[in-house]
């Protein structure tokens, strides 16, 4: 059994220690968080205990750590599991800053620990299989890549306050890697635009909670995605990859493919109203990659660099969008 903690009890914490608790080969030991109320939950639910860091880190007979804690935590997090000889599961992004970030990569070099960044979305079955045909050639050279991801709310005030521009490091991270994964290549520019269209009410710090993002890759493909967090009919994930020789598109999900035919017309389900429902099985086949990838003493499948390299993207996009103009990756 891998043995594991759980670092933050809070939005995604209970998804995460659900799929941990719900796997065969793993079990939640401990849960680790300053909201002792939000921790107590988990473990009573999952026969956990509740720990301080120093104390869970400290015992020899946990494996690894699952981090879900606010962003600007996170490298500081993932520095003293690697420490203490832990694996560790990390949600994006690694930081915010990059500095902290090549810090972070120094540590995970010197302790050599095996790291994982949680960019769910790669083990999506539909995606996988866009990911797979493109690299079979079946839409020849890629040439175009539109994705569109669009939330049907937007963060609490309080979470917004804390990540200024998250739409790009929160929410848009998640489709500068699928770009790179999806193709197989490197974005070297970012032009990006962004507009505050929700009401004072609703986003009163005015961040931005419209942006669109055009990516130039070094193999001559363009990329676009458009993020918003007011999508009033559920939560919108498309992809459509376009090349010479035919497209692909992987299509939005909804709870069942039923469709009513009557008077009034055609009905189908409504989309998943969030990620966490139109993810619910990425998120378990991503733990259930890295604990494969612990028991069989290999990298896992998104390491390090994934995590940098995206947020070295999302950098880019803020800066383009503070200036106006392209920037150079």
């Amino acid at each position: 059994m891998i043995e594991f903690c759980l670092i933050g009890a809070g939005f995604i914490g209970p998804v995460h220690a659900a799929n941990i608790a719900q796997h065969p080969r793993a079990r939640l030991r401990y849960v680790v968080d300053l909201d002792r109320a939000a921790a107590e939950r988990i473990a009573a639910k999952h026969g956990s205990t509740i720990a301080t860091l120093d104390r869970a880190l400290a015992d020899p007979e946990l494996n690894a750590v699952v981090i879900c804690t606010p962003p600007r935590t996170h490298a500081m997090l993932i520095e003293a599991a690697a420490k203490a000889g832990k694996a560790v599961f990390c949600e994006k992004p690694i930081d915010l800053d990059m500095a902290n970030v090549e810090a972070c990569g120094g540590v995970l070099r010197r302790t050599a620990v095996p790291f994982f960044v949680g960019f769910n979305r790669r083990f999506d079955p539909t995606h996988k299989a866009m990911r797979e045909k493109i690299a079979r050639g079946e839409i020849g050279r890629p040439e175009m890549l539109v994705i569109s991801s669009r939330d049907p709310e937007i963060s609490p005030p309080d979470y917004v306050a804390a990540m200024p521009f998250g739409i790009f490091y929160d929410t848009m991270i998640h489709d500068f890697d699928m770009v790179r994964w999806l193709t197989g290549d490197e974005p070297v520019e970012v032009y990006a635009r962004t507009a505050v269209m929700l009401d004072e009410k609703t986003n009163p710090h005015r961040d931005p909670d419209t942006a669109m993002a055009m990516l130039t890759l070094k193999g001559g493909a363009l990329a676009h995605v458009n993020s918003s967090f007011r999508a009033v009919y559920g939560y919108d994930q498309r992809i459509e990859a376009f090349g010479e020789k035919g497209m692909l598109i992987s299509c939005n999900q909804q709870p069942t493919s039923l469709e009513s035919y009557s008077a009034e017309g055609v009905r189908r389900d409504p989309l998943h109203y969030f990620f966490v429902q139109r993810y619910a099985k990425a998120y378990a086949d991503e733990l259930d990659d890295f604990i494969a990838a612990l028991e069989a003493k290999r990298a896992p499948s998104i390491g390090f660099e994934d995590g940098k390299r995206a947020l070295a993207i999302a950098y880019a996009a803020m800066e383009s969008a503070k200036s106006g103009k392209p920037v150079k990756l």
